[in-house]
């Protein structure tokens, strides 16, 4: 990636910029263009799934679930794969379905098929 196109993506992430700021994320997270730095793509990461970003969101749970760049938390991991689920991210999707099988994440009497009556 240029250094003109790394500006540009900083300049549009520091505005708000949603893609911008899942794209920073993903560049943190896996060291492309800028050295690795968990933190800081949990950073972008975040900023990006709170307005709706539904891939940051699914990273963001990946980075709960493997205690990268925060401590591991599968309950905090559960919820982000949920709201990316529900805008239909097949990844979020599959995650969180092994998370229920694993109990992992979620209440451990929380079933999805559950009858409660």
């Amino acid at each position: 990636m240029s250094n003109k196109k790394e500006i540009e993506y900083w300049l549009k992430a520091e505005q708000g910029d949603a893609s911008a700021q899942h794209s920073l994320g993903f560049m943190y997270a896996y060291g492309y263009g800028v050295p690795q730095d968990h933190k800081a793509a949990v950073k972008w990461y975040r900023l990006a799934a709170e307005q709706g970003n539904a891939s940051s969101q699914f990273y963001l749970g990946l980075m709960y679930q493997d205690g990268k760049g925060v401590p591991q938390d599968y309950l905090v991991a559960g919820e982000w794969y949920r709201r990316a689920a529900e805008q239909g991210d097949a990844s979020a999707q599959l995650n969180l379905g092994v998370m229920y099988e694993k109990g992992r994440g979620v209440p451990q009497a929380e079933t999805e098929g559950e009858s409660h009556g």
